[in-house]
């Protein structure tokens, strides 16, 4: 019976490509591992699959009975709903440390970078394997992605040093203009069904007892958000009672201006000017500079509600 390798639910590119990559080398290391995804993938990450010639990785929302390797998360509410009845044998994340427990000794991997496959590069230089450079490319893309081509604060230099070492594996000469390639790709969000773009890059957090769902949407121009807004605000407010959320907040991100819309609904009304020193104006709020958010929202919104 082979290993899994899975990210977190409502999957963005780094846990597909983390995944792909992370069950490649341990299948060389002679481990058994296959990339598994729980839920449907974004066009952006549909996009890197076609252009390296990957199919889907496997759909499984079950794992009782079996092993698996957690990727680009360590938090109980992104993982699989029977994770207590898995063996999990590794996490390998670039997020905070989140309440994934284990009762035996796992591989852990988890550092202050951008992207968890900057990490997984790490690991392929670890065992002196040598990357493919279909799995380079996607690796590559899932960086850029994560760093929103190099501009997220989360952006470090060994994010920097790996995109330029994958791209020479890959064969690709430009990385730069096949980020903002993959970003307009995200930005192509007309036509979409609202609740697809609600949960297009969304995770739930449990802080401190609170339940917080926290979508983003990253595009080079957020005028393209002008007329859906109202109806972006109607369904977040469905997804909050839905899930019996203490809140549930959407950046609208310009990668261009470098900063970020906030559309928020919660439980508490100074939630953002408690969080970020900004009050919440008719359910909106502009967050400039902010593009991450697990470096520039979610710690000062833990903080907030201790």
């Amino acid at each position: 019976m082979p290993n899994y390798v899975v990210g977190h639910k409502i999957p963005d590119s780094d846990s597909i490509c983390s995944a792909i990559a992370l069950s490649y080398l341990k299948t060389t290391l002679g481990e058994e591992t296959v990339p598994a995804r729980l839920g449907e993938l974004s066009p952006e990450t549909l996009f890197i699959l076609d252009k390296f010639g990957f199919e889907q990785p496997e759909l499984k929302m079950s794992y009782a009975g079996e092993s698996l390797y957690i990727v680009d998360h360590s938090e109980r509410t992104q993982g699989p709903d029977d994770i207590d009845d898995a063996t999990i044998l590794g996490i390998i994340d670039h997020h905070k440390l989140g309440d994934i427990t284990t009762s035996t000794p796992l591989e852990i991997w988890v550092r202050p970078v951008g992207c968890t496959n900057t990490i997984i590069k790490m690991m392929y230089d670890f065992h002196n394997v040598e990357i493919p450079k279909n799995i380079a490319g996607a690796m590559m893309c899932a960086i850029l992605s994560d760093t929103v081509v190099f501009k997220s604060p989360t952006c470090t230099t060994a994010d920097i040093k790996c995109v330029e070492a994958l791209a020479e594996i890959a064969g690709i000469a430009d990385p730069k203009a096949l980020g903002m390639e993959m970003f307009e790709v995200k930005s192509a969000v007309l036509g979409t069904p609202i609740r697809d773009l609600v949960l297009r890059d969304f995770k739930d957090f449990d802080m401190n007892g609170n339940l917080v769902g926290i979508g983003q949407l990253e595009v080079i121009d957020l005028a393209v958000f002008d007329d859906m807004k109202p109806e972006l605000v109607a369904d977040i407010a469905k997804l909050k009672a839905e899930g019996n959320r203490h809140s549930v907040l959407l950046l609208l991100t310009d990668i261009m201006k470098e900063g970020s819309e906030m559309l928020v609904i919660s439980d508490n009304a100074d939630l953002t000017e408690k969080a970020y020193g900004k009050p919440t104006v008719d359910g909106k709020v502009w967050l400039d500079g902010v593009l991450s958010r697990k470096k520039q929202v979610v710690p000062p919104l833990q903080e907030s509600l201790s």
